[in-house]
């Protein structure tokens, strides 16, 4: 039996940074506050915890004066800036550079909407860590799309300015893009001219999707790996199911079952953005020592 691990597979670069980041403390002995999950990968989570970190809440600010709080690569709103300058918390910056220069173009884009009597338009999932930053750079006065439903209460005589999460899946973008211009032209707006569109999705996520397509055609089976609360490992998980049904779902190891490998020759195993290699690498131990019973 031949197990491939996916070569485009592991964790993003914002993760990696942030990762770096709680590592480079913990090795100097420095406790680690970290706001909110790290990662949404509850391994990766959990080998942290053992080294010393700890996930808090924006509630615990106001208990930790003088402590380190470590950002993650999501970003924050300015009022997590102000809560801990507020309460002598030192803040280990380690947003994304990506979602960074996102949460100032939407702020800036707020601003000239703001003159413009227009709307600024989030595509994202709601409560999302980044999409709450997002729309902390906009007062919260920005709208939050998730699906079509979301787009009745927008005034589309005026104009729209459009930024999408960076971890959304660009098709589902397309189409809630196309719909606003649709109902725009409806409401007799010029659309070309008052609808502006930002292409904000991370070319990291944007383009492991067609690779991932067609590395799980590659083999007769494919385990993907994530955790359960990353957005971005259940769409992905789908691009594989559509390329090969044989295509299955996993946390850890000890989720892998015997039974999905019967009469296949070659096994494809890759992950979510959020999915560390080495938790790659051990899904593919398990699996080896599955095949050499």
């Amino acid at each position: 039996m031949i197990i491939d691990i996916d070569s485009h597979a592991g964790f993003c670069f914002g993760v990696i940074r942030a990762i770096e980041k709680a590592e480079e403390l913990l090795s100097r002995g420095e406790g680690v506050n970290c706001l909110g999950e790290i990662v949404h990968n509850e391994i990766e989570n959990e080998r942290l915890r053992k080294m010393g970190m700890k996930t808090i809440k924006h509630n615990d600010l106001s208990n930790l004066a003088g402590q380190s709080v470590l950002l993650r690569a999501h970003g924050e709103p300015p009022s997590t800036y102000q809560l801990a300058e507020l309460h002598g918390v030192k803040l280990v910056d380690a947003t994304c550079p990506v979602v960074l220069g996102l949460q100032q173009r939407v702020k800036s884009a707020w601003l000239k909407m703001e003159a413009k009597k227009g709307t600024v338009v989030i595509y994202g999932k709601k409560g999302h860590a980044e999409v709450i930053g997002l729309l902390g750079q906009t007062n919260n006065r920005a709208i939050v799309v998730q699906d079509f439903t979301d787009l009745n209460g927008l005034d589309y005589s005026r104009p729209i300015e459009v930024f999408s999460q960076t971890t959304m899946e660009p098709d589902n973008y397309k189409q809630i893009v196309d719909e606003i211009r649709k109902r725009m032209a409806t409401a007799g707006s010029n659309g070309e001219i008052r609808l502006k569109v930002n292409n904000t999705i991370c070319g990291q996520v944007s383009n492991r999707k067609p690779h991932l397509i067609e590395f799980a055609r590659q083999h007769d089976v494919m385990i993907f790996v994530s955790g359960t609360h990353s957005s971005n490992g259940k769409m992905l998980f789908q691009a594989c199911l559509s390329a090969n049904t044989r295509s299955y779902m996993v946390n850890e190891p000890e989720e892998v079952k015997p039974e999905w490998f019967a009469e296949a020759q070659s096994i494809g195993i890759s992950g979510a953005t959020s999915t560390p290699v080495w938790l790659l690498n051990d899904v593919a131990q398990k699996v080896k020592d599955i095949s050499d019973r």
